[in-house]
């Protein structure tokens, strides 16, 4: 039926990797599966969500996918008395792991093979975390040392997956929330104490992220202080080298009078002119001097 199947004989785990496989209507029909839960499993995108029936509960993932970018994918989980289904369109390295750990810890339970499948995927998040910690860390160096606008663009695309790792972090720690509060006994009581540890992972996801939320705010404001001072500097540079050349154009533009002025017959009068205005200049550069102007 399906490789997972083969890799845990005598479990009746069914894995799905195209959802628009005919097995999915026929495991559907043998176990009664509402079609509303079929159709979800065939329409990318969905929230992750957990449903309690009478006798399945139908749960809905956020399997992050490895890549440059934050990608998650939909990963559907039926668990009955006596099954458990699970169906993905893109390609898993969770299920490899699982089956690699059930085969280590002898695990013949369909509830404790989801429970331990919904530890992975929430695992796979503060792996990514790791990820942000070092790259938040880079952003925090560059403002600093300098603040371009590359570094703008980085902390903005940032800003966004997190916004977006926030929101699916958010949604898997509610349905790890509901699978602890369920009331059918479809999940033996013994995982309790494993999902409540589940949910403190997820939970400290959450709260990670807002960390990390704010950590970039932070080099945001950094960037505006350090694009903001920069540029006061700048202007402090030429106001002072305008100030400086004031008093150049005012005795220019005083002797270049066509009136009768001091110096005009002098053959030394340029001399004399060039020297009031270096004066001058220096004498307003040693007044900003003292005055700690620059």
């Amino acid at each position: 039926m399906s490789p997972a199947q083969q890799l845990l004989p005598g479990i009746p785990w069914y894995d799905i990797s195209d959802p628009a496989s005919p097995t999915l209507d026929e495991l559907a029909s043998k176990y009664q599966i509402h079609e509303l839960q079929v159709e979800d499993c065939r329409h990318a995108g969905q929230r992750a969500k957990t449903e309690e029936y009478e006798h399945y509960i139908f749960t809905v993932l956020k399997q992050l996918q490895k890549d440059d970018r934050l990608i998650f994918s939909d990963f559907s989980i039926f668990l009955g008395r006596d099954y458990l289904i699970t169906v993905h369109a893109a390609p898993s390295n969770v299920l490899d792991r699982l089956v690699q750990r059930a085969r280590q810890q002898n695990v013949h339970r369909v509830d404790k093979l989801f429970y331990m499948l919904v530890d992975l995927v929430v695992d796979d998040y503060l792996a990514l975390l790791d990820d942000y910690t070092e790259e938040i860390s880079q952003v925090e160096s560059e403002v600093l040392q300098a603040p371009e606008p590359p570094v703008l663009r980085r902390i903005f695309t940032l800003k966004r997956k997190l916004i977006e790792f926030r929101r699916i972090a958010a949604n898997t720690r509610d349905v790890v929330n509901q699978l602890i509060r369920r009331e059918e006994g479809l999940l033996g009581d013994d995982l309790d104490p494993y999902f409540r540890d589940v949910y403190d992972h997820v939970t400290r996801t959450v709260e990670l992220i807002e960390t990390y939320r704010d950590l970039l705010t932070g080099s945001l404001d950094i960037y505006l202080s350090a694009v903001a001072n920069r540029t006061n500097q700048v202007m402090k540079v030429l106001t002072v080298w305008g100030t400086v050349a004031l008093p150049m154009v005012i005795i220019t533009g005083f002797f270049g009078m066509n009136l009768h002025l001091p110096w005009m017959n002098n053959p030394h009068g340029a001399l004399y002119a060039s020297l009031l205005m270096l004066i001058s200049s220096v004498l307003i550069l040693l007044y900003f001097r003292r005055k700690k102007w620059f």
